[in-house]
């Protein structure tokens, strides 16, 4: 690790969680291009729209998030 890079991490280091969370997201997703990272956003809200106009349709059945916690504490049992 370079001086310039330990000497970054020990200064994020002394960051509250949260703020050290939101810095290292901004790392991650500054890996990505920009223009896939922009496709990507753009196909998940698509496929956010679909699902949306599906439900409204009466196509697409809903599950409570009390059901599926449930049926996760059976299988882990």
């Amino acid at each position: 690790m370079s001086l310039p890079t330990a000497q970054i991490f020990d200064e994020a280091t002394k960051l509250p969680p949260l703020e050290r969370i939101d810095l290292i997201e901004r790392l991650f997703f500054s890996l990505d291009a920009n223009e896939e990272r922009v496709c990507v956003d753009k196909l998940w809200a698509k496929e956010v729209e679909d699902r949306v106009d599906a439900y409204e349709r009466g196509e697409m059945r809903t599950i409570s998030a009390e059901e599926v916690f449930r049926r996760l504490e059976l299988r882990r049992r």
